[in-house]
C-alpha cells in the first residue's frame, strides 16, 4: 500500500498538473474582447486548406539530428524550410511535442505510445525548448508555411493529474473515467504485479464489476488487444492511501494502452473539459500553432444501454468536438480530426466540429486498388463519400503516417454490417465485404508474401508506403533490390502521391515517404514491439537533410531505416528522383488551385484499374484526375460530365490533347501505374 504524499510532493504534483496550468491560461482570455474577433460556429475547410494545402507530417522520435542539435532545432533549420518551399510543402505537422509518459514519485518516465500519452503542457526536453519551438514557427512563417500541433481529447498519460486523481485530491478524480471500488468487492480485483502500478482486468472481471453496478462493462471493441497484456479496456490500481487518509482501489478506463487513462467529459466537475481546453489555448496562444489535430476524438462518450455499452459514435463525442473546434476557431485557428469511424459519424462530426478530417475513407481503398489492380472498392468509397455529402476538400489525404495502414473498415462493421453493398457485380453485406477486402490485403501485404510487413493487432498492417508498393509488386526480399525494382517502387509511390495530391483538400506525406523508407527488422526494435505494438517497424529514423550521415539512430534511440531515395538535397539535384517528380506534380496542383476545388463526378470506366475523378475548379474549368492502378495499359474513351467542346490540356505531360468529343467523351491513355491530370473547359 502506498503512503499518503507529503505536503511538499503534493505541491510538486499540483504545480505540474495540466488542470492547474489550464486555470491560469483561461484567466488570460476570460473577459478579453479578442475572444470575438473570429467566426467560430461553422467549419471552414477551404479557409483551413488555404493556410497550407501540402503538409509534411513529422514524427519527432524518428528525426535524426545534426550533432548537438535538438529535434526542434532540426525541424526549424532554414535550409530544410527552403527545401520544403522548393518541393511545395507549406505546412509541418510536428506530431505531439509536449511532455508525455508518466510520473513515479518525482521522476518522469518515457512515453508508452509515441507521446500520445501527454502529461504536461511544457515542451518535452527530449525534443528541445519552448524557444526553439517558437523559432520553428517563425521560420515556417518566413517561408510562407504554418505549424500544425495536437490536442489529445480522449486521454492523458499517468502524469501529475492522474496521480492526484488516484490520491482523491480535490476534483482531480473527475477528470477520468475512474471508480473507487468498495473494499467489500476488492476480492473481484486481481493483485497488481510487483513493479507495476496497475493490472489489466479480464473480461470476466469486467463483467462481474458491471453486474455489481461499478462500471459500464465491456466496450464495443478492445483496441490494441493483446493476450496477456490487454484483454479489456479496464485496469485496476493497487491500494492507494489518499490525501484524506482513505485507502482506495481504483478501476479506470483506457481505450488504448494501460498508461493512457480515458477522460470523463461529462463529470460534474468538468475537469476534462478544463484540462483539454487549457491545452488548446496553450498550443494556439503560447506555442503559436495555427492548426491543431484532435487525436482519436471519436471515443469521448461511454454509456451503458439495454443493448450493451455504447462507446463509439456517441453524441457526446460530437458535442465535445464542436466545443473544441469552436474554441480554436474563436482563437483564430483551425482543427482537424483523426477519426476512423463510420462515414455517418464523420459527417456528424463535421456539423459545427473540426474544419478538416483525416481521410480514413479512401486510405485503405487506394492501397487495395494498388495491391489488386482493381478500383472497385475505391469507387465504392467515393460513392459513399457522395452519399454522406462529405466533400474531399474537407479531408486530409495522406500517404504514410505514424500509425499502421488501417484495415478496420469500421463503416462495414457494426452499424452497417448487415447492409447490402454492390461490389464487383454482387450484393454483399458490409461484414462480408469487409472480410473479403481484409483477407485480400493481409494475404498480399504480410505473411509469406511480404514478411517485412507485420500485422498490427486486428487493426491493419505495419508497413511503409514503399514496402506496400514492394508487396504489390510481389517482392519478398527488400535486402537485395536491383535498380529496376527501386524504379518500379518509385513509380507506384508516385501514383499514390498523385491520387492523394490531385484531389481537393490537404495532401500529407511523411519523412518516411520523402526518403523512401523501408521497415526495420522486428529484431531491431524488439524492446518496443514486445507488447505487440508492431508499428515501431515502420517508424525508423530518417535524416532529411543528411545533417548527420554517421548516425545509426535518432536521439530517441530508434534505428535508422533503410531508405531508397536519398536525402532531400541529393534528390533535388537528380531529375529522375522521387522528389523532383513530386515537386512537378505539386507545382501543377498549386498553379491550378486543385486544393480548393469540388468533386463533381466519378465517371464509370471499363478498364478495372482506371479511376477518373472530375473536379470543378474556382475558375469554372474542369480538372480530371486519371489514374491507372493496374499493371496493364489503359486506352479508353471516358465520358466527362459537364465537359464542353474544346481542347484538353494534359497538365503533367504539358501537352495538348484532341478536343472533347461528342457527349463530353475524352480518350485516356495511361501506362501501367501511371496517372495524369487533365484541364477541360466546363459548363
Amino acid at each position: 500500500m502506498s503512503q499518503a504524499p507529503s505536503a511538499e510532493h503534493l505541491r510538486w504534483l499540483v504545480e505540474r498538473s495540466m488542470l492547474a496550468q489550464a486555470r491560469e491560461l483561461a484567466r488570460r482570455l476570460s473577459g478579453q474582447a479578442r475572444q470575438w474577433h473570429h467566426p467560430y460556429a461553422a467549419p471552414r475547410p477551404r479557409d483551413a486548406v488555404s493556410q497550407a494545402s501540402v503538409w509534411f507530417t513529422a514524427y519527432p522520435a524518428s528525426i535524426i539530428c545534426p550533432e548537438g542539435a535538438s529535434v526542434l532545432a532540426t525541424l526549424g533549420d532554414p535550409a530544410l524550410w527552403q527545401a520544403f518551399a522548393t518541393i511545395g510543402i507549406q505546412g509541418m505537422h510536428t506530431g505531439p511535442m509536449k511532455r508525455a509518459g508518466a510520473v513515479h514519485g518525482d521522476a518522469f518516465t518515457p512515453s508508452v505510445d509515441g507521446h500520445f500519452d501527454r502529461i504536461g503542457l511544457d515542451i518535452d526536453p527530449q525534443f528541445g525548448t519552448l524557444q526553439e519551438y517558437r523559432l520553428l514557427v517563425h521560420r515556417a512563417t518566413a517561408h510562407g508555411g504554418t505549424i500544425i500541433g495536437d490536442i489529445i481529447p480522449g486521454h492523458t498519460g499517468k502524469g501529475p493529474d492522474f496521480r492526484l486523481a488516484e490520491l482523491g485530491y480535490q476534483d482531480y478524480p473527475g477528470i477520468y473515467h475512474m471508480v473507487a471500488i468498495p473494499p467489500e468487492d476488492w476480492d473481484l480485483l486481481p493483485p497488481v504485479p510487483p513493479g507495476q502500478d496497475a493490472v489489466n482486468l479480464s473480461p470476466a472481471t469486467v463483467e462481474a464489476l458491471a453486474q455489481r453496478g461499478h462500471i459500464v462493462g465491456r466496450l464495443q471493441r478492445v483496441i490494441f488487444h493483446e493476450p496477456g497484456v490487454k484483454e479489456s479496456n479496464w485496469s485496476a490500481t493497487p491500494e492507494i492511501r489518499g490525501v484524506d487518509g482513505v485507502v482506495r482501489r481504483w478501476v479506470y478506463l483506457h481505450y488504448f494502452k494501460q498508461g493512457q487513462p480515458t477522460l470523463n467529459w461529462l463529470d460534474p466537475s468538468f475537469g476534462a473539459a478544463r484540462l483539454v481546453s487549457g491545452d488548446a489555448i496553450h498550443s494556439r496562444e503560447v506555442l503559436g500553432a495555427t492548426i491543431l489535430r484532435l487525436d482519436a476524438n471519436g471515443f469521448l462518450g461511454v454509456e451503458r444501454t439495454a443493448e450493451g455499452v455504447w462507446s463509439e459514435g456517441h453524441p457526446l463525442s460530437v458535442t465535445v468536438n464542436q466545443l473544441l473546434a469552436g474554441l480554436v476557431r474563436k482563437l483564430g485557428g483551425f482543427t482537424f480530426q483523426e477519426l476512423n469511424l463510420a462515414l455517418d459519424d464523420i459527417a456528424a462530426m463535421a456539423q459545427g466540429g473540426p474544419d478538416l478530417s483525416y481521410d480514413f475513407i479512401t486510405r485503405p481503398a487506394y492501397h487495395h486498388a494498388l495491391v489488386t489492380g482493381r478500383t472497385d472498392f475505391l469507387r465504392l468509397m467515393f460513392d459513399l463519400l457522395q452519399r454522406y455529402r462529405i466533400e474531399p476538400v474537407s479531408l486530409i489525404h495522406g500517404l504514410q503516417n505514424h500509425d499502421e495502414l488501417t484495415l478496420e473498415l469500421v463503416h462495414f462493421w457494426h452499424r452497417h454490417g448487415d447492409e447490402p453493398f454492390l461490389y464487383r457485380g454482387r450484393r454483399l453485406t458490409g461484414q462480408a465485404l469487409r472480410a473479403q477486402v481484409r483477407e485480400e490485403m493481409y494475404a498480399r501485404l504480410s505473411g509469406p508474401s511480404a514478411p517485412y510487413n507485420l500485422p498490427f493487432a486486428t487493426n491493419g498492417v505495419a508497413c511503409t508506403t514503399a514496402s506496400v508498393v514492394a508487396a504489390a509488386l510481389g517482392i519478398r526480399d527488400l535486402t537485395r533490390l536491383e535498380p529496376e525494382a527501386v524504379a518500379c517502387i518509385q513509380r507506384g509511390h508516385l501514383l499514390l502521391a498523385l491520387f492523394n495530391a490531385f484531389q481537393p483538400g490537404v495532401f500529407a506525406l511523411s519523412g518516411w515517404d520523402l526518403v523512401g523508407a523501408l521497415p526495420l527488422p522486428k529484431e531491431a526494435v524488439a524492446d518496443r514491439v514486445a507488447d505487440g505494438d508492431t508499428r515501431w517497424i515502420h517508424r525508423g529514423a530518417y535524416d532529411l537533410m543528411d545533417g548527420n550521415p554517421g548516425a545509426d539512430r535518432s536521439p530517441a534511440g530508434i534505428p535508422r531505416a533503410p531508405s531508397l531515395y536519398g536525402s532531400l538535397p541529393e534528390q533535388l539535384e537528380r531529375p529522375d528522383s522521387f522528389l523532383h517528380r513530386l515537386r512537378h506534380l505539386l507545382a501543377v496542383r498549386e498553379g491550378h488551385g486543385l486544393a480548393t476545388g469540388t468533386l463533381v463526378a466519378v465517371p464509370s470506366a471499363r478498364h478495372p484499374g482506371l479511376l477518373v475523378l472530375v473536379h470543378r475548379l474556382a475558375s469554372g474549368a474542369l480538372q480530371a484526375t486519371c489514374l491507372n492502378f493496374s499493371q496493364t495499359p489503359v486506352d479508353e474513351t471516358v465520358p466527362i460530365p459537364h465537359a464542353e467542346p474544346g481542347p484538353v490540356q494534359d497538365l503533367l505531360r504539358e501537352t495538348s490533347m484532341g478536343p472533347v468529343a461528342k457527349g463530353g467523351r475524352i480518350r485516356i491513355t495511361l501506362g501501367p501505374w501511371e496517372g495524369t491530370g487533365l484541364l477541360i473547359a466546363g459548363r
